[in-house]
């Protein structure tokens, strides 16, 4: 078994060692585009968008500042991190465990969690979802993109990097019960071709107070 401090490590590592993972030229640039555009126009203009797991910056971080929002990225890998802060100077980046990191309650109308929360054990995973609820605004909109199966596991050599890489996707039915659960509206539910099995993005609402 895997201790979560060795999980963490693996991430990290992984992430040091290809950095360019989410750059708009890496692999699976097309569907991170998509996503990004569909999450963009949702925003009210000037929102507060926290991008949790921005990798390079590249292309969530850089096209929502060119739309005028204000970014703040967090990742675990440093590498990540000060490729980010070269890529897109006008977004604010943290380097942290987004399973421990914290904010305010209310300090932003976005948070987007993209191919990011299956890095985590699953019950901080559903931990992490009860958190980001109250760092959203009422009204606010969080996207998540995680497996459409369960699955566990560690990848050798994860692409072709000579690291590890880890991850567990608790599955479809379980992530729509804990974003109920965490207090989110489940709005829509979107199958994302891509893969042996897919992905799926949960686009979720912190409900806003009755009028």
């Amino acid at each position: 078994m895997v201790e979560d401090r060795d999980i963490k490590e693996l991430v990290r590592r992984g992430y040091n060692a290809v950095p360019y993972h989410h750059d708009a030229e890496g692999s699976g640039a097309w569907q991170q585009t998509r996503m990004t555009r569909k999450l963009l126009e949702r925003l009210a203009p000037a929102s507060r968008l926290l991008d949790l797991g921005c990798g390079s910056g590249l292309p969530l971080a850089r096209d929502a500042t060119v739309a005028g929002h204000r970014v703040t990225g967090v990742d675990i890998s440093e590498v990540a991190i000060a490729r980010a802060t070269e890529l897109v100077p006008e977004a604010t980046f943290i380097r942290a465990d987004a399973g421990t990191a914290t904010f305010e309650p209310e300090s932003f109308e976005a948070i987007a969690c993209l191919y990011m929360i299956f890095h985590l054990e699953p019950e901080e995973q559903r931990r992490l979802l009860a958190t980001v609820r109250e760092w959203l605004v009422p009204g606010g909109l969080l996207l998540v993109i995680a497996g459409n199966t369960p699955s566990v596991g560690i990848t050798e050599n994860w692409r072709d990097s000579g690291t590890s890489m880890w991850w567990s996707h608790p599955g479809a039915e379980t992530y729509r019960e804990w974003v109920k659960e965490a207090g989110f509206t489940l709005v829509e539910d979107e199958f994302i071709p891509e893969g042996s099995k897919g992905h799926r993005a949960y686009w979720c609402r912190r409900p806003a107070p009755s009028a």
